[in-house]
């Protein structure tokens, strides 16, 4: 890790400190965002500010910084390790206060902390073999929509799926399943490509995004449905997407194969689609930031 940006400055990892009475650390009162940068340029910048915007407005806290701040410190930060792929972590918390209490102060002052870190090469095995999931019951909070630091739940689900020899767990709220512990979900059922619609149960990826907008270019047919158990039991393919992972082919559902139990030619269209959309991140890098 290079240098990390905290209120202002750019500091080492060793310094960049906060008093323990920092409110995301004390109530998990803190909003962030990742976002991959390929050859030194963000993938999808705005999209993600974007829903960094909307997760501050929801919990009634003022962006610290404007536009033009936020995309200094992604250029700063990325040409630390110019050329690179790397993964820009934000965080913005409410800020540290004098006292521990759950009242939220009256004047506010937000802590704001950015740092990048590289971008591990997808593991081969994934393309070739695919990833292993289970279910398990959504135990989350009703606002799974916002991208806040409380993220316990989530971890827990990690650590069970593990225990049980798989890569990941897919949420299940009310005999629906709604995403993965970190991803959007995708299924393929009857040549139609399927995500969970919009709530307040999931978080709008903006790799899903993307994945909805190539579809739509490449004339996939696709649909935002509800996706049951059954459903879940019943489709040809099953994808996990975020901006790090990408897209995981999901090859193995609660110890019983999917589809074929090799990843499918419909992730396979998909996953060349969206390689070449980070390819032509690269060329405009290489030309010099003209696309």
């Amino acid at each position: 890790m290079g240098k990390v940006y905290l209120n202002g400055k750019y500091v080492d990892q060793a310094q960049a400190v906060l008093p323990i009475t920092d409110r995301g650390l004390l109530f998990g009162d803190s909003v962030y965002e990742v976002i991959p940068a390929y050859a030194g340029i963000p993938f999808r910048a705005e999209q993600h500010l974007k829903r960094l915007q909307r997760s501050l407005d929801a919990i009634h806290l003022k962006n610290p910084l404007s536009p033009g701040q936020w995309e200094e410190i992604l250029e700063r930060l990325c040409s630390e390790k110019a050329g690179q792929d790397q993964s820009i972590y934000l965080q913005i918390t409410r800020g540290s206060y004098e006292k521990r209490s759950h009242r939220i102060p009256e004047h506010v002052s937000p802590n704001v902390i950015a740092f990048s870190s590289p971008i591990t090469e997808r593991d081969p095995s994934i393309a070739s073999e695919g990833i292993k999931a289970i279910t398990l019951e959504d135990i989350r909070w009703k606002h799974c929509d916002l991208k806040t630091t409380n993220l316990l739940p989530n971890v827990l689900a990690l650590a069970e799926a593990t225990d049980k020899n798989a890569d990941d767990a897919i949420l299940i709220r009310h005999g629906e399943a709604k995403e993965g512990t970190s991803s959007n979900l995708f299924i393929i059922a009857n040549s139609l490509l399927i995500t969970p619609p919009d709530s307040d149960q999931l978080l709008p990826g903006v790799t899903r995004d993307l994945i909805l907008e190539l579809a739509r270019e490449s004339n996939i047919p696709f649909a935002q449905a509800t996706i049951n158990e059954q459903d879940l039991k019943d489709a040809t393919e099953i994808w996990l997407t975020s901006s790090t992972r990408e897209i995981a082919p999901v090859v193995e559902l609660n110890g019983k194969p999917v589809g074929d139990g090799k990843p499918g030619a419909y992730w396979q269209h998909m996953d060349q689609l969206y390689q070449a959309a980070k390819q032509r991140i690269r060329l405009q890098a290489k030309n010099g930031g003209q696309s």
